[in-house]
């Protein structure tokens, strides 16, 4: 399908679902990490022509990472007279979270929580617009390698880019205008004071090659690394294990 074809086509999407809710949701909220991702879904979300809320969310972030959210707010705004924009400084909310938990010290936990947070924030300006969460997640990310927080940036009512591999990202962002320095900024979560990107997290491997990995299976020469990022975390990306109330299980659970 042709770029400009499946631009139009998730903004109908995006639309079709909305309109198609039992109770209509009044505005679509987003948050903005300066990423190709939210500035895509961001952007494709204010097309639809409804309410869309975009925040950004700083959380002792990244300088230029931040720059970045800023800049895509302004010219989605400036592009968009439907589009709400808000920088909702979370700093203190988290120290207070961080300085309560101290007994509990996990820097990879913490970084989680950042993302738990900024979940947390979007639903409750969601709530109080009588709107929906839109997610940002792309294919690599969210059932290839799960490379997303759980509850955290997984904590989404609808997620238009989740069927389209990075590339295909990239590419709608070109079709769109997005600006080019987010085009051309290294992909990173967010999570992190000393800014690592995702590749730095990631094995070493570019979305590039995870794709490889993806398309070509076993052939691919990133397909081991692309295992193990992806195997420990498939409880992200399974149904979370219930137990079942059955007469067999009950049955077969039953002493003699």
């Amino acid at each position: 399908m042709e770029v400009s074809k499946k631009v139009v086509f998730i903004k109908d999407w995006i639309l079709n679902y909305v309109n198609s809710m039992p109770v209509k949701a009044q505005s679509l909220v987003i948050g903005i990490s300066g990423g190709i991702d939210s500035s895509v879904t961001s952007t494709l979300c204010a097309m639809t022509g409804l309410k869309t809320i975009a925040l950004t969310m700083p959380i002792k972030q990244n300088k230029e990472q931040n720059d970045l959210s800023l800049l895509h707010k302004k010219w989605l705004s400036d592009k968009f007279n439907n589009v709400e924009s808000h920088s909702l400084e979370l700093d203190n909310v988290f120290n207070n979270f961080e300085n309560t938990l101290s007994d509990f010290k996990s820097e990879h936990g913490m970084a989680n929580s950042r993302a738990r947070l900024r979940m947390t924030t979007l639903y409750q300006v969601a709530a109080a617009n009588k709107g929906i969460v839109v997610g940002t997640g792309n294919k690599v990310e969210d059932f290839g390698v799960g490379f997303y927080t759980k509850y955290g940036d997984g904590g989404v009512d609808i997620s238009p880019l989740a069927d389209l591999m990075k590339s295909e990202v990239w590419q709608l962002g070109k079709d769109l205008g997005v600006l080019q320095e987010i085009i051309d900024a290294p992909p990173t979560d967010g999570l992190w004071e000393d800014g690592r990107t995702d590749k730095d997290q990631l094995q070493g491997l570019s979305y590039e090659q995870m794709e490889h990995a993806m398309v070509h299976g076993p052939d691919s020469e990133y397909y081991d690394k692309y295992q193990k990022i992806r195997k420990p975390n498939l409880h992200k990306m399974e149904p979370i294990p219930v137990f079942k109330n059955d007469s067999t299980t009950q049955t077969s659970n039953r002493k003699g």
